[in-house]
């Protein structure tokens, strides 16, 4: 991977690549990807590489640590083992299946026609249709500048699976990896912010429905305001540049996602579908009507997740008697079903069961699927093997099994997408002061200011034993009295409450007096924790991506995809060698 911006341009043109994998120093013959839009570093980092067990994640769900981790009591609501071993199975059965490839092709092209060619990009889309390429496929709503981490994080992990289950196949299938965007959200809070730099960016676009087809006119203040907290350096003004041109001149919101994302990972084959698509949404139809009519999904869904809550896990997303939204230009509102009437809440529109039917034949894409069917239209339309999602979303999909027997479609393998912090060099050498792992950094703040006190203080500042063994004295004393006079007893335990809670006092005392010595250190403590664990939470759910493309450049991704494996046991932790590589 380059150096600098002149060495990554200069081997772009010469078509060799050099790669820094913990330490080592590797070439392959083809193109840097960054090539003349890169905002390479002054150096690439050389990363250190630790997992953690997703159990020993205070942040993480049951139901994700329970799946992540094996366990044994939710086979029942999954079709293929989360491993590689499993993909030989999924490819023979996926094969027996016919998908509407033309169609989707079709779809991708016109999507991508108004964006830069990207040689892999075409290659990847006129090769879904071949019967003998299937996908990996992530999915997530369009969100402001990408959101937070995990939402390249799972195009990441699709990326590097897709790479790993083609090479398994030894090129007897090709497999792509597809970004869906769930445009037709309309929760504009969950999608609508990014923080950088410590500042929350927040757009308000002013309209209503779906998120993705919301103006992209609407961002010029966040643009604004993005460019006044990136700067004015040579490498902050490229990035801005790329993501005006994404953000400006598109037709609505995904597209402008759509084109970010292709920018960003294009090079590496990532393939960006807009599912809000009429001619896709005309394979649904079967699926629509017998929602409309049968309601399926909200027996079968909550008879599963019945046998879930039995097990001790919690319903993630419980369906409704009818699980689709009706869609017109600033609007997406729930169908209900009363009287015999199909009724569009919060509007006026009603429809008879002939009516409602004739409609979907005639526009299906004003019907969307809330997050219940969702799974089940994309795998109808995509030959899918596997889906990467985070903990909360595998916990859906693992409510769906038998609704995918209804409809005789087969659940892909649920691959939970790759979690990670990230230590830069800064951090890297922080932390080591503090004399605390990264892993036990996942501790929250005040028992990792306990911890530290515990292990700095030049006196033992904890009473505990002191405290153990006053209550021993007492218990002791309160013995002897009640054998004497049984009514001394209940004083003496009484007497015993409050030398212990004058214990606990001193011993507060104590860790008062030792926080102050050390309260510079403490300090940096807290700042250092802050900073990888906003507000005790997930780095990855807080930070947005750009300050780490500005600083690595897009080798950032490289990066990534170097250091991460198909279904990597745990937490990944990446930390910066302490000096760079020269």
């Amino acid at each position: 991977m380059c150096k600098n911006r002149q060495v990554c341009n200069e081997q772009a043109k010469a078509k060799v690549r050099t790669v820094y994998l913990a330490g080592v120093k590797t070439s392959d013959s083809f193109p840097c990807y960054m090539a003349e839009t890169c905002h390479a570093p002054a150096e690439y980092p050389s990363m250190h590489k630790s997992i953690l067990a997703y159990s020993q994640v205070p942040q993480l769900a049951k139901t994700d640590i329970a799946y992540a981790g094996g366990d044994d009591r939710l086979i029942p609501f999954f079709t293929y083992a989360p491993k590689l071993e499993s993909f030989s199975a999924v490819l023979a059965e996926k094969a027996t299946r016919q998908y509407p490839r033309k169609d989707l092709v079709s779809s991708l092209q016109r999507q991508y026609a108004a964006l830069p060619v990207k040689q892999k990009v075409q290659q990847q889309i006129d090769a879904l249709a071949d019967d003998n390429t299937y996908t990996i496929v992530t999915a997530h709503q369009p969100v402001l500048l990408t959101g937070p981490l995990y939402f390249v994080y799972k195009a990441l992990t699709a990326i590097q699976l897709a790479q790993s289950v083609e090479a398994l196949s030894q090129g007897k299938q090709k497999v792509v990896p597809v970004f869906v965007l769930g445009s037709e959200d309309h929760d504009l809070d969950e999608v609508n912010k990014a923080n950088i730099y410590g500042k929350t960016l927040v757009w308000q676009p002013g309209e209503s429905g779906p998120v993705g087809c919301m103006d992209v006119a609407s961002l010029a203040p966040v643009l604004e305001e993005l460019k006044a907290i990136l700067g004015d350096r040579e490498e902050a003004q490229a990035l801005f540049r790329e993501i005006q041109q994404c953000y400006t001149g598109k037709p609505d919101f995904a597209a402008a996602t759509q084109a970010l994302l292709h920018e960003w990972l294009g090079d590496l084959g990532l393939v960006v579908l807009n599912m809000n698509d009429s001619v896709l949404k005309r394979h649904f139809i079967p699926i629509i009507k017998a929602e409309l009519l049968e309601q399926p999904a909200h027996k079968l869904v909550n008879e599963t997740i019945a046998q879930l809550s039995a097990l001790g896990f919690k319903a993630q997303a419980a369906p409704r008697e009818i699980n689709l939204f009706y869609m017109l230009p600033g609007l997406r509102e729930r169908i209900v079903l009363e009287n015999g009437v199909y009724q569009v809440l919060n509007t006026e529109i009603r429809f008879s069961q002939a009516e409602i039917l004739h409609e979907v034949e005639q526009y299906p894409e004003r019907f969307s699927p809330n997050v219940v069917l969702r799974p089940l239209y994309q795998e109808l339309i995509l030959p899918n093997l596997a889906y990467v999602g985070g903990g909360g979303e595998l916990a859906y999909w693992l409510e769906r099994k038998s609704l995918f027997a209804h409809f005789n479609l087969s659940l892909p393998v649920l691959v939970r997408r790759h979690s990670l912090l990230w230590l830069d060099r800064d951090a890297a050498k922080k932390l080591q002061k503090t004399g605390f792992s990264a892993a036990e950094f996942f501790a929250d703040t005040d028992s990792l200011v306990r911890q530290f006190i515990a292990r700095n203080a030049e006196v033992e500042v904890s009473l505990d034993q002191e405290m153990a063994t006053m209550q021993q004295l007492y218990n002791q004393l309160a013995a002897k009295a009640k054998a004497i006079d049984p009514t001394l007893e209940k004083s003496l335990l009484a007497e015993s409450v409050k030398a212990v809670a004058g214990l606990e006092q001193w011993q507060s005392r104590l860790v008062r007096a030792e926080k102050q010595k050390h309260d510079t250190a403490l300090q940096q403590l807290r700042s250092l924790k802050e900073k990888l664990y906003p507000g005790n939470g997930l780095q990855e759910r807080y930070d947005n991506v750009l300050p780490y493309l500005l600083k690595y450049g897009k080798g950032f991704f490289q990066t990534i995809l170097d250091q991460i494996a198909p279904f990597d046991p745990g937490f990944v932790i990446l930390e910066e060698s302490p000096e760079p590589l020269t």
